[in-house]
């Protein structure tokens, strides 16, 4: 099976720039340990604490103070383990797919179908004709015309905040990943019952230590805002104004990675906790190129820099924009559907 995840995301010829940010995709071992370290220590001690506070009865509302952080980290090793599944962070084959499984088993999501499933976004995103696998569900204009009232239905209940974003985050880490994903061979399948194994393992050693109880009160709500954080990224990084999508006859991997992938440009500290992925336009052109030197290379290629950033104030706007309009070449919402739409 074809390794789509570390495969170039189009034959096209690359323009020497593009060519040139070759050089910020060498992994940096001492770059990658003071993130591992300075990203896992306080995970596991704001765990710890939530544990302790739990243990100890005291209000739970302190937890789930504590639980906010603690996602954040979360979020954080989500960003190591993606780059471990582009082949980035280390510069081991073998000692990335080791931490890629181990971080796997942290973030609920199992390694190498992950690992498949967003190769495949990679090599997809934008092409209207190839939607379905690692992204998120995107209708048409005229595609929601033609479907029955079922459909249209279900549709715009997958699309609304409170689903996305409120039921999302635990369904997607908690539930979903427990299944391999569309077209997962026989490597991914093993790699979601190993990481189910491993999380079973985890709650059943947490119930004879410290409790079920206390393992979900404090396992759960860092699950949700890590899963928050996780979606609400994966979100805005393609569903954004302007944004682009275009059938495969005309869909260009360079386009789709400047037009499609959002620049999210965040402060300081959401950009550390998100691991520069809002450098999402980079990310879409250069894969290889690890977290840690996403904010070099933008600013040392001033061909990246022509992308406007989306800002967070901003992004919140996309919140409403759910089908694409093929005619108007846009995301437009449900209200403007309406005015589209014969009565």
């Amino acid at each position: 099976m074809t390794d789509t995840t570390l495969a170039s995301p189009s034959p096209e010829a690359k323009p020497d720039w593009v060519a040139g940010m070759a050089r910020f995709e060498k992994p940096n071992a001492r770059r990658a340990a003071i993130q591992l370290v300075n990203t896992m220590l306080p995970y596991f001690s704001l765990i710890a604490l939530m544990v302790i506070s739990v243990a100890r009865a005291w209000p739970y509302w302190i937890s789930l103070l504590i639980a906010l952080p603690a996602g954040g980290f979360l979020v954080r090793l989500f960003i190591f383990f993606h780059d471990c599944c582009h082949g980035s962070f280390l510069a081991s084959r073998k000692a990335m797919d080791r931490l890629g499984a181990l971080l796997g088993v942290l973030t609920f999501t199992p390694y190498g179908d992950w690992r498949h499933s967003h190769g495949i976004h990679h090599t997809t995103s934008g092409n209207l004709d190839r939607r379905g696998v690692g992204d998120v569900w995107t209708m048409t204009l005229d595609e929601y015309r033609a479907a029955p009232w079922q459909k249209r239905l279900g549709y715009r209940l997958f699309r609304h905040p409170l689903v996305m974003f409120g039921l999302g985050p635990l369904f997607a880490f908690v539930v979903s990943q427990r299944f391999p994903s569309k077209g997962a061979g026989k490597r991914q399948v093993l790699s979601v019952i190993g990481t189910d194994i491993a999380l079973l393992a985890i709650a059943v050693i947490a119930s004879l230590t410290i409790g079920l109880r206390t393992y979900l009160l404090v396992q759960m709500p860092v699950m949700f805002f890590a899963g928050f954080g996780g979606i609400w990224l994966f979100y805005v990084q393609h569903q954004f104004d302007p944004a682009y999508w275009a059938r495969s006859g005309d869909w260009q991997a360079q386009q789709a990675a400047m037009a499609g992938s959002s620049f999210y440009k965040l402060p300081a500290l959401l950009q550390w906790f998100s691991g520069n992925i809002g450098l999402h336009h980079i990310h879409h052109l250069r894969p290889r190129i690890p977290n840690y030197n996403l904010q070099e290379c933008y600013d040392s290629t001033p061909e990246v820099r022509t992308v406007a950033p989306l800002s967070l104030g901003k992004s919140f706007q996309s919140i409403r924009l759910n089908l694409w309009d093929e005619a108007q070449r846009r995301l437009i919402s449900f209200r403007d559907a309406r005015t589209l739409l014969p009565s």
